[in-house]
């Protein structure tokens, strides 16, 4: 039987309270439809990451954020790591540098509990867990939806959230319509593509081509990568459509020197995907839709010695590892809709391998290491689930479950309940109850790694989450969106050092921790006036206990002034913070606040042909965050391009 503390109780009173009172209100309102919030969400938004069907965001209990093409491309964003690390309740630990790899942590969770979805392929490394998302073209992105807290009754595996990423879809117009792309900065970093899109029917087409370069911006960093990303939709009939992509990416990245641990670190990564999709509109509340997908990721990390003496001779290897991956799957959903009632059934399975060698040099075979290790570990999932959504006036009411089995840890099940309600004219609140979970990587579990022994023992990590909120334009020329949640997690997987016992006496991760994250999310955003809007948000953790990096709290918090003539000029400043409550250990630094700078200005507009030149300076006032002494962010470093649209 799970006990509680007296706070969590009476944070657990405070959310039945909260509940009773959302209820309350519910049914005292009127019978008019509800509609979404008009000024910050048009109309005609739907999200599908919520129940795996579009659906009004105004009927979304979860804790969503809807990020799309045109504020991507007003950011002047490189990376989806650029992109997210605006985003309140979204910690990214990285060094800001370009290109950089990244890792991401959602209200405190860990970085395999994120889940990240590209097309529908989950892009989560086997073998770690993490997700590395510098191998996803920004240019390719018409929108990413994100769920803070477990997705686990429609997702599975996830937690700490969805990250989900939709690619631009055909343009199904007379005439082709594209854009071409090139920017240039300081350390020669380029980044430049050019995507196109048009139908011919019944067959509509999008494809895209992109490179990114640099020198590195500090010193012995550096990162090139070329992408390549097609979609082609057929429309069979008028109720039968076929969907197929296909995409490629080959970033290579010096992730730079380390002399704390006398290694110099490079990553070469390689990745191919594609999907097939069928969808058929059976009747007017009738649909399906099957898909599949494979993914094959290669990842190889290479530590040289620097030198120093801790790690051998100047340029000598090290140690590398190689991962490489593949994962292929199928979805399958049907959707019933009649009346207030949307019902979603769905099934998913999945096949992964992963192939592991770690090479060591000369000092650790002087210890006693092996010259090679290779590991070859496999899982299969498969899962069911079901969600409805009922309309009852002003209510929403979401409840969803799913069962997964896999062939590591066995099944588990993740059931939800949300609730929306329109309050008012101008207010939406939000409110929703999940169990969710993370299955162990397979390095963990099966694969092992340097002084690592796997333990095939491990169970999922699972979590129950509590999260109430509202958004709101009651206050004139104002939307705010303020959160509050709770999750209680167990089975946390924990390092046991040297747990493995005799004759290695190596590392192993058992399920021994127990964790509690709580804290609340704002965010506010005035509309303009004199052409001008001013934009905040702030987010704060608290983790008990501490994470291994010795936080016990995490927030940030940022600012933005933006300017829009509604015509040819859009300028943006953005500043954001973060304390990270590190031990001194790690040598971080997060003193400052990092601005950024942005201008978009339409300089010529002729028959249908657009050319805008943009320019940004990142970190205007050569402030200091970073995570560790070894990966020190840029100081002020500038850039700026042009865009080529025709349609």
């Amino acid at each position: 039987m799970n006990r509680y503390s007296l706070k969590e109780s009476s944070f657990l009173l405070s959310f039945i309270i909260t509940l009773i009172l959302f209820l309350h209100t519910a049914a005292a309102q009127s019978q008019e439809e509800m509609d979404v919030l008009r000024m910050f969400y048009k109309e005609k938004d739907l999200v599908i990451t919520a129940t795996r069907h579009p659906k009004p965001i105004s009927q979304v209990a979860e804790n969503i954020t809807v990020i799309t093409a045109t504020q991507i491309e007003q950011m002047n964003a490189h990376t989806l790591a650029d992109i997210l690390n605006r985003i309140p309740g979204i910690f990214v630990n990285f060094n800001q540098d370009f290109g950089a790899s990244s890792l991401l942590y959602t209200q405190g969770s860990d970085e395999r509990h994120m889940l990240v979805i590209v097309d529908g392929i989950p892009w989560n490394f086997l073998n770690s867990g993490a997700a590395e998302t510098h191998s996803i073209p920004v240019g390719i992105i018409e929108r990413i939806e994100i769920i803070k807290g477990p997705a686990s009754s429609a997702w599975g595996s996830s937690l700490g959230g969805v990250i989900n990423v939709i690619t631009k879809q055909p343009k199904h117009t007379k005439s082709s319509e594209g854009m071409i792309r090139a920017s240039y900065g300081e350390r020669d970093t380029v980044d430049y593509g050019a995507e196109i899109s048009g139908s011919e029917d019944p067959v509509g087409f999008y494809l895209f081509a992109g490179r990114q370069d640099s020198d590195g911006l500090k010193s012995s960093r550096g990162f090139d990568t070329y992408n390549l990303y097609s979609k082609v939709n057929i429309s069979v009939t008028e109720d039968t459509d076929i969907g197929l992509s296909i995409g490629y990416s080959e970033p290579d990245i010096k992730i730079g020197d380390f002399p704390s641990g006398d290694i110099s670190q490079t990553g070469d990564s390689r990745t191919f995907f594609g999907t097939t999709a069928l969808n058929v509109s059976v009747s007017k509340d009738l649909s399906l839709n099957l898909s599949t997908y494979l993914f094959r990721q290669r990842y190889v990390l290479t530590n040289d010695a620097l030198g120093f003496g801790f790690a051998g001779p100047a340029g000598e290897l090290f140690l590398e590892t190689g991962y490489d991956e593949e994962t292929a799957g199928i979805r399958g959903k049907i959707v019933f809709t009649h009346g207030k009632h949307t019902a979603v059934f769905g099934a998913d399975y999945d096949h992964g391998e992963l192939d592991q060698t770690i090479e060591s040099g000369a000092l650790l075979q002087f210890i006693g290491i092996p010259d090679k290790i290779v590991t070859a570990p496999d899982t299969d999932r498969w899962a069911v689930f079901f969600n409805e959504t009922i309309i009852i006036d002003r209510l929403s009411i979401t409840p969803g479950i799913r069962y997964d089995h896999n062939s590591v840890t066995g099944s588990f099940v993740s059931p939800s309940l949300g609730l929306t309600c329109r309050l008012g004219e101008d207010s939406i609140l939000r409110t929703s109850v999940a169990r969710g979970f993370t299955i162990p990587p397979l390095s963990w579990s099966s694969g092992g790694a340097l002084f690592l022994d796997p333990n095939p023992g491990l169970d999922p990590e699972e979590i129950w989450s509590y999260q109430t909120g509202m958004e709101s334009t009651s206050i004139r020329h104002l939307w705010t969106k303020a959160t509050v949640f709770y999750h209680r997690m167990e089975d946390a997987m924990v390092v046991e050092y040297a747990g493995s016992g005799p004759p290695t006496f190596n590392d192993i991760f058992v399920n021994r921790g127990k964790v509690r994250r709580k804290g609340f999310e704002f965010e506010a955003e005035t509309d303009s006036k004199y052409r001008v809007s001013f934009g905040t948000g702030f987010a704060y953790v608290d983790l008990s206990p501490s994470n291994d990096s010795g936080s016990g709290e995490i927030y940030a918090y940022n600012l933005s002034v933006k300017y829009n003539d509604k015509g040819s000029l859009k300028a943006e400043l953005f500043g954001q913070y973060v304390w990270w409550d590190l031990d001194s250990e790690w040598e971080a630094s997060y003193d400052d606040l990092i601005w950024d700078f942005n201008l978009n200005k339409e300089i010529l507009s002729k028959d249908k042909t657009t050319t805008e030149f943009f320019f940004t300076a990142h970190n205007l006032f050569n402030g200091f965050q970073y995570y560790n002494g070894d990966s020190m962010n840029p100081k002020r470093w500038v850039e700026g391009g042009i865009k080529l649209k025709f349609h």
